[in-house]
C-alpha cells in the first residue's frame, strides 16, 4: 500500500467554515464587502493571527487592495449589518499625520485575544432579510441635522435605524 498524505497548505492562511460560507449572510454580501472582509484577514495574518479587535486597516491599503475608495464604506458598514466584523475603535480623518485608521474584529476568528468568536452573522437565517439588510447598509449615510429618524425591524433580530429628509430616505443597519 503507499503512503497516505494529508491535504497540506503551502504557506499562511485563512480558514472560513463551510456554515459560514453557506451562510445567507455570506452570499448576501457584495463583492466590495467580501474584498474588504479578506484585506482584515491579510491584516490579522501579520498579527501572527492575535490582535483580533486591534486589526488597523487604512483607506489607503483598502485601495492598494483593489477596493475603489467610494466602495470602502459601504463595504464596512455592509459587513457591520451582517455581523462579519465590528469597528472596535472608530478611526478619525484629519490632514496629515494626525489620521487615525479604523480597528476591526473580526466576529468569525479565534485567537488569543478573542478566544471566544461571536458569530453575529449566524442570527440571520434568510436570504431576504440577509439581502435586506446588505442593501440598507450600502445606503446608509451619516445623518446630518434636520433629518427625521424611524425604525424598521427586519427578521427578529435585526433593526435597521431610517433617517430621511423630504422625499429622500436612508437607512442605517444595527
Amino acid at each position: 500500500m503507499g503512503k497516505r498524505r494529508n491535504n497540506q497548505i503551502d504557506g499562511q492562511f485563512s480558514a472560513r467554515t463551510i456554515e459560514m460560507l453557506a451562510s445567507p449572510a455570506w452570499r448576501a454580501l457584495s463583492l466590495s464587502a467580501h474584498r474588504v472582509f479578506d484585506r482584515i484577514c491579510i491584516e490579522l495574518a501579520h498579527h501572527g493571527g492575535n490582535d483580533n479587535g486591534r486589526l488597523p486597516v487604512t483607506y489607503d491599503q483598502f485601495m492598494e487592495y483593489g477596493i475603489d475608495r467610494q466602495a470602502i464604506a459601504p463595504a464596512i458598514r455592509e459587513l457591520e449589518a451582517l455581523g462579519f466584523v465590528e469597528i472596535t475603535q472608530r478611526g478619525k480623518p484629519s490632514a496629515g499625520e494626525f489620521r487615525w485608521p479604523n480597528y476591526f474584529r473580526l466576529t468569525c476568528i479565534n485567537c488569543k485575544s478573542s478566544p471566544t468568536p461571536s458569530h453575529e452573522w449566524r442570527s440571520i437565517k434568510t436570504a431576504e432579510a440577509a439581502a435586506q439588510l446588505a442593501r440598507l447598509a450600502r445606503m446608509a449615510k451619516n445623518k446630518s441635522p434636520g433629518w427625521k429618524t424611524h425604525t424598521v425591524t427586519v427578521g427578529e433580530t435585526h433593526t435597521v435605524e431610517g433617517i430621511s429628509q423630504g422625499g429622500d430616505s436612508t437607512l442605517l443597519a444595527r
